[in-house]
């Protein structure tokens, strides 16, 4: 098997076969990937904090028939700061949900990587507002996307015009207009 390793966050996890998880990860090097974490919903699995929503992990990883398969992991950085703030989780689910419906599967953006790891980064303490305002366009940029010019000026119309890209509602937009940010 070839291993390789990669810096990632956890985007997604959902439950698979009996003790294991699919997650969907967002790679420095590799993009929006799928990878299989095995034997992670364990008791005594050691990876399972590790790999958490949102977490920032370093990632070994060994090529499989259908998916890759992690065999070790590292926090980086877990985003303790912010955790315990419904409204800054709610956030969180927000950006990821932005970057797994615009990203292409296996398509590298260390631009997009980058800008998603600043605002994890700096959710403690930012504005929420513009923190989301901000994360919109660079990402809709940065994507290749663009905005066009009627969309510029209104936060809700955004949001609207990202829905038209992925041709579904985002579920995340719920939670933000729980917390009366969207």
């Amino acid at each position: 098997m070839n291993n390789f390793k990669t810096e990632a966050i956890v985007l997604k996890a959902i439950k698979f076969a009996e003790a294991d998880r699919l997650l969907t990860v967002f790679s420095r090097h590799y993009g929006r990937v799928k990878v299989l974490a095995k034997g992670i919903r364990k008791v005594t699995s050691r990876k399972g904090a590790s790999l958490e929503l949102f977490n920032r992990t370093k990632l070994v990883l060994a090529k499989g028939r259908n998916l890759d398969i992690i065999t070790e992991v590292e926090v980086l950085d877990a985003y303790r700061n912010w955790r315990q703030d419904l409204v800054r989780v709610g956030v969180a689910y927000y950006l990821v949900e932005l970057v797994e419906r615009l990203i292409p599967e296996g398509e590298e953006n260390r631009r997009v990587y980058r800008l998603l790891v600043n605002s994890l980064e700096n959710l403690s303490q930012a504005r929420i507002g513009d923190l989301i305002r901000r994360f919109e366009e660079e990402m809709l940029t940065d994507s290749g996307f663009g905005i066009p010019e009627n969309y510029r000026d209104n936060a809700a119309s955004l949001s609207a015009y990202i829905e038209e890209i992925i041709e579904r509602n985002l579920k995340s937009k719920d939670i933000l207009k729980l917390i009366k940010y969207a």
